[in-house]
């Protein structure tokens, strides 16, 4: 993409589509309650920004890749495009955080900090609380994508066990311990993710040897729990990751049939497995999954993110017998 420059008629078709996506987006997040969403997904080929929404903060997020600009360009067209955001959403630059990201990020660093601000700072979402962080991780602690997804957690949850696997900062887990589960096991390499799931489940008044956190190489985890000790599974693994940490190199395409049939093992009769991934030419091996397969990917799918959102999502039943 080549953008020579910002002229004031492109300046004005970004502001005027910003306040169009502001006034719809705006009223249906209102309407259902919801305080983080995505406002902006590169509607514009000028700008190729995305914007999220988290409480009374917005993330801008730039790769910096899509443009062949030289630096004095791209450094204008920066400065007029948040100029642009923060005047159209009234927003102070201290609330307006922006984030580069590459096109294709090396997931052996997927752990790793991009800054130290610790500006950490809780939104709410289905009248749970979350710890956000806008500036320090390539991620912000809660992907707002998976709201559906995380309330259908919750309402199946009423006395079950749970086992969250690549549990990130525990997001699903709080759905599920604010469903009335029985038994939480949140499962994760980091520790860094770990205490933020543990401070998410303690924001929503959630602690008790019913809720546990385990550090582990999941891959090589799974396999040792027993068998049919759970009644849902969330399974939402990385693309891709060869991180240091662990012992073998996860590939989800390659590796997905195995690792759905080995958390299927794990389930009750009539258990179900919540799988998700991102990757974007993703194919599913359903003839090699031990279990009835739903494509679920539509009906997970927010308002925010229609036409727009490249991730896939399953629902596995486990059968009987």
């Amino acid at each position: 993409m080549y953008l020579a420059g910002m002229s004031d008629a492109k300046l004005i078709m970004f502001d005027n589509r910003l306040k169009k996506v502001k006034r719809i987006l705006g009223k249906q997040a209102r309407l259902q309650g919801i305080s983080c969403y995505r406002l902006y997904d590169r509607d514009l080929p000028e700008f190729p920004l995305i914007i999220d929404i988290y409480g009374e903060d917005v993330l801008v997020t730039e790769y910096r890749s899509n443009h062949r600009l030289t630096d004095e360009e791209y450094e204008e067209w920066l400065t007029d495009s948040l100029d642009t955001i923060r005047h159209v959403l009234e927003k102070t630059p201290e609330q307006v955080h922006l984030k580069e990201r590459k096109r294709k990020e090396n997931r052996r660093d997927q752990y790793l900090k991009t800054a130290d601000k610790k500006f950490f700072f809780e939104v709410l979402e289905g009248g749970l609380r979350f710890e956000v962080n806008l500036t320090d991780y390539l991620d912000t602690g809660l992907f707002i994508d998976h709201r559906i997804t995380r309330e259908m957690v919750r309402r199946q949850s009423s006395g079950k066990r749970v086992l969250n696997l690549f549990c990130y900062t525990g997001s699903f887990s709080v759905y599920a311990a604010a469903g009335g589960a029985s038994h939480v096991v949140s499962a994760d390499l980091s520790n860094t993710y770990l205490d933020w799931a543990r401070r998410n489940m303690a924001l929503n008044g959630f602690g008790g040897d019913q809720f546990e956190f385990v550090r582990a190489d999941v891959l090589q985890w799974l396999p040792s729990l027993n068998t049919e000790s759970f009644d849902i599974i969330i399974l939402d693994p990385p693309t891709f990751s060869n991180s240091k940490a662990m012992e073998d190199i996860l590939d989800i395409q390659l590796m997905h049939a195995q690792l759905i049939n080995t958390c299927i093992e794990k389930l009750k009769a009539g258990g179900v497995l919540y799988f998700s991934t991102n990757a974007r030419k993703f194919e599913m091996d359903s003839g090699a999954i031990r279990g009835n397969v739903q494509d679920i990917t539509t009906t997970t799918i927010p308002f925010d993110f229609k036409g727009k959102l490249l991730r896939w999502c399953y629902l596995i039943t486990k059968l009987a017998g």
